[in-house]
């Protein structure tokens, strides 16, 4: 999330009253999580074994909850709760909207586009030409929406991340302040939800096809031409590739990246990144092939039982 201005380093310490380190007014543009963050944004971390890579990543300014030593380019905000202030920063440049009526007043929409009744659209979305925007669906601020994109009923774009830290009294949850991207020709079946990035935007690739029932989390990148059949869930961050077809009730866990070409069975569950071109089944999943034959050599037991007694 890039700021509507620049900042300097002590007008952001002081809207989360934390102590900082680096020059008083080294530039400060935006905040971002660590696999979107760019130069000159700030990212947050708050436990010693991510350290080292909030400090090696492309963030100019790290909100750490310890001194340590700041390297050279860079500037440190250093926080007793980097979570919370994240959150603060969150509220402060984001804060919530409420909506007053079912289509915002700031709604731009092409030519051609056809908006069913009982639609709720919030501030700032963009809609393009040739689109049917089918009834009971809810598009959340901000969220972007290319040419010829249908969605059925009950879809809901533009949901918050599930992101929760965890505290003595209770959960913490971490607010989302990005977007919704849709490209063009894509379509997506009734009651799916597509969550909004933390800081980044969550896309669906063009020409891209969605079933009924599916859910993709925060931040998750979908490729072009991709095809995902109904009661898939996909975790926040998973980047998946182009031409990728993934059949019912999948489950894949975040930070994975599903390689191009990838096919993945119905009822598997992805824990780890995939090859190019490659059908995978099985919970974890592996390649299809070697998954049959030991579910193969898994009924000869049996027999062989029968044998040794």
């Amino acid at each position: 999330m890039k700021f509507p201005r620049q900042h300097s380093l002590k007008e952001i310490a002081t809207l989360i009253d934390c102590e900082f380190v680096g020059d008083a007014d080294f530039p400060v543009m935006g905040m971002n999580e660590i696999h979107v963050v760019e130069n000159g944004d700030i990212v947050f971390v708050d436990h010693p074994k991510y350290y080292d890579k909030a400090l090696k990543s492309q963030a100019s300014i790290v909100l750490i909850n310890k001194k340590v030593d700041c390297p050279e380019g860079k500037a440190l905000l250093v926080s007793d709760d980097p979570f919370r202030d994240f959150n603060k920063l969150s509220l402060h440049f984001k804060p919530f909207e409420p909506l007053e009526k079912m289509l915002a007043d700031d709604l731009q929409i092409g030519s051609g586009t056809v908006i069913q009744p009982n639609v709720t659209i919030g501030k700032r979305v963009k809609i393009g030409k040739n689109c049917v925007i089918y009834p009971n669906v809810s598009i959340g601020n901000d969220c972007e929406i290319g040419d010829h994109v249908t969605i059925h009923s009950g879809t809901v774009l533009g949901g918050h991340a599930f992101y929760y830290k965890k505290r003595p009294e209770g959960f913490d949850k971490l607010l989302s302040c990005g977007k919704v991207i849709i490209e063009d020709h894509v379509e997506i079946g009734a009651n799916c939800t597509i969550d909004r990035g933390v800081t980044g935007d969550t896309r669906i690739g063009a020409g891209s096809k969605m079933d009924n029932l599916i859910q993709i989390g925060h931040d998750t990148l979908i490729g072009k031409k991709c095809l995902i059949a109904s009661q898939v869930g996909i975790a926040g961050c998973v980047v998946v590739g182009d031409e990728v077809t993934i059949w019912g009730q999948v489950g894949i866990r975040s930070d994975v990246h599903i390689a191009k070409g990838s096919v993945i069975l119905a009822q598997s569950g992805i824990g780890k990144s995939t090859e190019e071109n490659t059908t995978y089944f099985g919970s974890p999943a592996v390649e299809a092939r070697e998954k049959m034959k030991e579910l193969a050599a898994v009924k000869q037991i049996p027999k062989l039982i029968a044998k040794l007694k």
